[in-house]
């Protein structure tokens, strides 16, 4: 067993492939609470995709591949930011607008790339077992960024979350925290990208957190276990890509995905299995009442 669990370690590739990954999976599970409890699953998924033109336009100057996807980001979450300041346009339908277009410039300018299929795969599918030093310098410092900056907003990210109008009561700037949390979000897909690639960040923006929803009741103790099963997908993942030869990325979120059909099945309360229980000690008790008259 200690072998089952070292062999894989004794590579260096691995080494970086597994503290990547347990950075990401933590940074997107912690960032992914907000993204589930809000509605804005859609968000991160498109984002993910709209980074597309930046990283083609980085790869046609030769230059650094994740700047040129941080760029993107951000200037899509500022984008859907601005349009939807005012309450014209509402949220889902920027985020549509940005995310088709963005992608479609993304398609154009990587279809003039003749060698677009083999050198940017990795960014459509991750290669964890590719990070660099220096790819894991940047993941953690804008990991770093990213989790210090949700600890000191804390409070105003969740009343601006979840009560705007106690938010406008306190005179919070609402467009400001909001516009923040979009660039952190963006930063996380950014920062995923190496590990799980554009297809499948949503899915680690979102399912780690969707899963300690089903099994916690506030948002604190949903950001430790979220973090938690992030962690254990990202780990349980590259052991499962290394003895099985599959893609690390794929691994990863399958793995958080079963974790989650065990929670909606099983979870204290909220799970099926503990409602269709609760239905027949109802059943039971009522049956057993009649019976004593």
């Amino acid at each position: 067993m200690i072998e089952f669990l070292t062999q894989p370690l004794a590579y260096g590739f691995m080494q970086r492939g597994m503290i990547a990954a347990i950075m990401v999976g933590v940074l997107c599970s912690v960032i992914g609470c907000y993204v589930v409890l809000r509605g804005m699953a859609y968000l991160g998924d498109a984002i993910a995709h709209a980074i597309l033109p930046g990283v083609a336009i980085a790869y046609i100057l030769q230059g650094d591949i994740l700047i040129g996807a941080l760029v993107a980001a951000l200037l899509v979450a500022l984008g859907i930011g601005f349009l939807t300041r005012r309450g014209t346009i509402k949220q889902d339908t920027a985020i549509g607008i940005l995310f088709a277009a963005a992608l479609s410039l993304g398609v154009a300018l990587i279809s003039t790339i003749k060698t677009y299929a083999l050198d940017l795969t990795h960014i459509l599918f991750g290669n964890v077992l590719g990070v660099s030093n220096s790819d894991l310098i940047l993941i953690a410092g804008l990991g770093l960024v990213v989790l210090l900056t949700i600890l000191l907003l804390y409070k105003e990210l969740l009343i601006v979350s979840f009560d705007p109008v106690l938010a406008a009561t306190l005179r919070l700037p609402t467009e400001l925290l909001k516009n923040t949390l979009l660039i952190l979000i963006a930063l996380s897909v950014v920062i995923s990208l190496q590990t799980v690639g554009v297809g499948l960040v949503a899915a680690m923006l979102v399912t780690p957190a969707a899963t300690a929803f089903l099994l916690t009741r506030r948002l604190p103790a949903m950001m430790v276990v979220s973090a938690a099963l992030g962690a254990f997908a990202s780990i349980t993942g590259l052991y499962l890509s290394y003895y099985l030869n599959i893609s690390s990325g794929a691994a990863v979120v399958l793995t958080a995905t079963s974790l989650f059909f065990g929670a909606y099945l099983f979870a204290p309360h909220r799970g099926i299995v503990w409602h269709l229980g609760g239905r027949a000690r109802r059943a039971n008790g009522r049956t057993e009442s009649t019976n004593a008259e």
